[in-house]
């Protein structure tokens, strides 16, 4: 097995996965992540302002060193949703290439759903007519699959930081601003083609986030009654109760409420009662892939 090491620049956080795998398992030795935000700060400004980019720079900086601690190279770095959006993305990442000597890699949404379904499969099977489903927070990405085999996907901007700054989500939330966001969450998903099946995996922060804030016994499977729990109750909190409430991290707290709004009507535009949450996801697939192709890019 080999010690391989890869970064996910999300639309939440920017994440660095160090693990050992022979490219069918695969061992967590450094998990690691730092909240950057980008999903709501692209969502309000259409561009990566030179402070964030910087810190962007000084995170890469942080994990390639811990990286070449662990002796894992390659140091693998893909971007998603947010950097996408950014209107200044090809000159940001030519900026963080020079600073740091990585390149990144701006992943499709096809690209995401891929790894995103490679990496689950460590932990769930992909059996008949599936769905893939994984928030960040920039977008929300909606695969569906057939054993492993990805037959469409759909990329809408229902991430939690792209909501929050659209509506001005507040802790705790108005009633109005609630409606409004569940209108157009619901509006975006009556456009997109979305066939119906009776399982749903997700994947992700949110998804983990909505899972631990529910679950501290680690049983996998969300139901739809559970989710409109959260939405009831954190609509009426603030972060700091919800923190204390369900023992999330301050910025997971903020979250729950547009996450738990999203999963809910995705559930139901699927025809699906309950979703099974996977511990893995987009970089794990990463790194298997990465594993089976000899380690290179």
């Amino acid at each position: 097995m080999r010690t391989l090491a890869t970064v996910d620049i999300g639309s939440n956080t920017a994440h660095l996965l160090i693990a050992r795998t022979d490219g069918r398992r695969l061992t967590r030795m450094v998990n690691r992540s730092e909240w950057l935000s980008l999903g709501e700060i692209v969502s309000a400004q259409r561009e990566l302002p030179e402070a964030t980019v910087k810190e962007v720079i000084q995170a890469l900086l942080r994990f390639k060193a811990l990286a070449q601690a662990e002796g894992a190279e390659p140091l693998t770095v893909f971007a998603t949703e947010a950097v996408r959006a950014a209107a200044n993305h090809g000159e940001a990442l030519d900026e963080i290439e020079r600073a740091t000597g990585l390149r990144v890699e701006l992943a499709s949404p096809r690209r995401e759903a891929e790894l995103g379904v490679l990496g689950a499969s460590l932990d769930t099977q992909f059996w008949g007519a599936m769905a893939y489903v994984e928030a960040g927070g920039g977008s929300i990405q909606i695969a569906h699959t057939h054993g492993d085999a990805i037959l469409d996907e759909r990329s809408l901007p229902l991430g939690t930081g792209r909501l929050i700054a659209t509506f001005g989500l507040g802790q705790p939330c108005s009633p109005t601003t609630l409606e409004r966001l569940e209108r157009f969450v619901e509006e975006t998903l009556s456009e997109a083609e979305l066939a119906q099946v009776p399982r749903v995996v997700a994947s992700g922060g949110v998804a983990r986030g909505l899972w631990r804030a529910l679950h501290p016994d680690g049983d996998r499977a969300l139901a739809l009654p559970e989710l409109d729990y959260i939405v009831w109750s954190a609509q009426r909190l603030r972060v700091s109760q919800i923190v204390a409430r369900f023992s999330v991290k301050e910025k997971r707290a903020a979250t729950l409420l547009p996450g738990a709004v999203a999963y809910r009507a995705i559930l139901r535009r699927l025809g699906a009662v309950e979703m099974t949450v996977s511990s893995y996801g987009v970089r794990e697939g990463a790194l298997l892939e990465q594993a089976r192709q000899g380690g290179k890019r």
